[in-house]
């Protein structure tokens, strides 16, 4: 039997391809779980349509994303902690901390995004990166400093 991938299924191609599978396996596998479409006539266009609003939801989706970097790079918060001896943290400075004080400045960005190279556990300026999109990322300056 002939189907029209829709998503990209390793082992057999990548999305839009056609190609030949047993009866079984598209009947009761590819075409239940809507990894795939009888080839027939309709099916090509309505996959080609599908390709379309798939690419310009994911342009649209970059296109904030640059948006929100370029917003997020004059971003600089402020993470007051408790010190002791030698102005070292008690813990370490997290990314929950990080997106709750972008929260208050009115960004809300998810903690997962949120990507610190090394722990910080001293005061000072650090660099920190966001991952905003597969291909977009910004950095904020986090500033921590004695409560």
């Amino acid at each position: 039997m002939k189907v029209i991938l829709r998503q990209n299924t390793e082992g057999l191609g990548q999305i839009g391809e056609v190609v030949d599978v047993k009866d079984g396996f598209a009947r009761n596998f590819l075409i239940p779980r809507k990894l795939a479409y009888v080839a027939l006539a309709g099916n090509i266009k309505a996959l080609e349509e599908e390709k379309k609003t798939l690419s310009k939801k994911r342009e649209q989706e970059l296109a904030a994303a640059e948006t929100l970097a370029a917003e997020l790079e004059r971003v600089s918060v402020t993470i007051p902690v408790q010190v002791g001896e030698e102005d070292r943290i008690f813990g370490s400075v997290t990314t929950q901390m990080i997106s709750d004080a972008l929260k208050e400045k009115g960004n809300e960005i998810d903690k997962r995004k949120i990507e610190i190279d090394e722990p910080i556990k001293a005061l000072g300026i650090y660099s920190v990166s966001i991952k905003l999109h597969p291909s977009v990322s910004a950095k904020i300056k986090v500033w921590v400093v004695r409560e």
